[in-house]
């Protein structure tokens, strides 16, 4: 069966755009959380293609583990040319799935690109707002502090070389963390500049992370997840009444008002099983990967 000339110009602008999918199920980018790697997204990359049939799944293998500590503007070079390097190869767009401290990597990566195919961002219980509150792995690495002194050594130059402090948001010493913290503010576009040309050029720069974007999901753990926070007393103040969703400083609000944000919340699921749970993977996640 041949096709006509009338009909292959019909197809020809369709196939160009992408809009007309002819191999498969996009590529998915997996990018893995602090003192994670490769092997424990084995289970996630095997729930993935057992529902998508030949899927190519790439969990990029950098900072693995004990490397993970390192700064996280760093690592968001490194993870970048990865990035780049497989999405290069699939005109028609990829997914990224990112886990934790990966979420938080994956926004950075998408606000420095010059252009990115992205189709559908799932942020795997990340800390998108920051983090605060005692973990087992903080009291792992320092026995002797609490959430409410941590603070001491993450707004401290030293402090911004782990990886952790680039997103530990202090809600009592609000001053110290948009001075000191050189990572998370800046994604969030709130951290002030003496030049003010830079807060505009990085609210530009950081808006087109959502822009190019069909889908951004995000699952609910902990209220962190899904970009709410503590104010001064520690209660929650909820996604739309942050600053930086009323100001929409990287776009976020306009994507929701698009239709195009979409929350899963599960209840009981530990924060390392999120990405291992069949029953996230099913009901939050593998829905958007086609």
């Amino acid at each position: 069966m041949t096709c006509s000339p009338a009909l292959l110009r019909l197809l020809l602008p369709l196939l160009l755009s992408g809009t007309v999918r002819i191999d498969g199920y996009r590529p998915v980018i997996i990018v893995h959380g602090i003192f994670d790697g490769p092997k424990q997204f084995k289970t996630l990359s095997l729930y993935i293609t057992k529902t998508h049939p030949g899927t190519e799944v790439s969990v990029i293998d950098l900072y693995d583990n004990l490397a993970s500590l390192r700064p996280l503007w760093r690592q968001v070079q490194d993870f970048s040319q990865a990035f780049d390097s497989i999405v290069r190869k699939a005109p028609e767009g990829v997914h990224l799935l990112c886990f934790s401290q990966g979420g938080l990597i994956c926004r950075a990566l998408l606000s420095v690109a010059s252009h990115h195919n992205v189709h559908t961002f799932v942020s795997l219980s990340a800390p998108q707002a920051g983090q605060y509150g005692d973990t087992d792995y903080l009291k792992w690495l320092f026995p002797d502090y609490v959430k409410r002194t941590l603070f001491r050594i993450c707004y401290s130059s030293m402090g911004q070389k782990l990886s952790f402090c680039d997103y530990w948001n202090d809600p009592h010493h609000r001053y110290r963390y948009l001075q000191s913290n050189t990572f998370l503010p800046m994604l969030n576009g709130e951290r002030p500049h003496i030049n003010m040309k830079e807060v505009l050029r990085w609210k530009k720069t950081t808006t087109k992370i959502f822009k190019h974007l069909n889908y951004f999901v995000y699952q609910l753990f902990p209220i962190f997840s899904h970009f709410g926070f503590y104010d001064v007393n520690e209660n929650i103040v909820e996604m739309r009444n942050q600053e930086f969703y009323k100001s929409d400083t990287f776009g976020l609000k306009a994507l929701e008002a698009r239709g195009d944000v979409e929350l899963c919340v599960h209840s009981g699921v530990k924060h390392v099983q999120w990405h291992s749970n069949h029953t996230v993977f099913t009901s939050c996640i593998e829905k958007w990967l086609t």
